[in-house]
């Protein structure tokens, strides 16, 4: 299920299908929908997961306000997955912290 219209991003037309990777894992979504509508329309809930607890966070706001839904996009930490519209090719990885598992 996708949404239609965006409160921050407003509506856009539904892409064509694009591949990206999810921690090495293919995964398709629509050209230009947020990532992190691709991703739960994959099944993808978690996100990341906090630095002190290493508690799970997904989507809490979906408008870029608040650092629930950050991942690591193409190399970069702290990318808001829920205003970043998805490109082809896109590297997706989930954080831990501030960085990835590995660091």
């Amino acid at each position: 299920m996708r949404i239609a219209e965006h409160p921050i991003l407003g509506s856009y037309d539904k892409g064509r299908t694009v591949e990206f990777t999810l921690d090495g894992k293919k995964l398709e979504g629509c050209e230009g929908e947020p990532i992190a509508m691709a991703l739960k329309n994959a099944g993808v809930m978690v996100h990341r997961y906090t630095r002190k607890e290493h508690r799970p966070r997904g989507i809490f706001c979906a408008i870029g306000r608040c650092t629930d839904c950050v991942m690591i996009v193409n190399g970069q930490p702290n990318v808001r997955t829920c205003i970043t519209p998805l490109e082809e090719g896109m590297k997706i990885e989930t954080q831990y912290g501030v960085g990835s598992k590995g660091e």
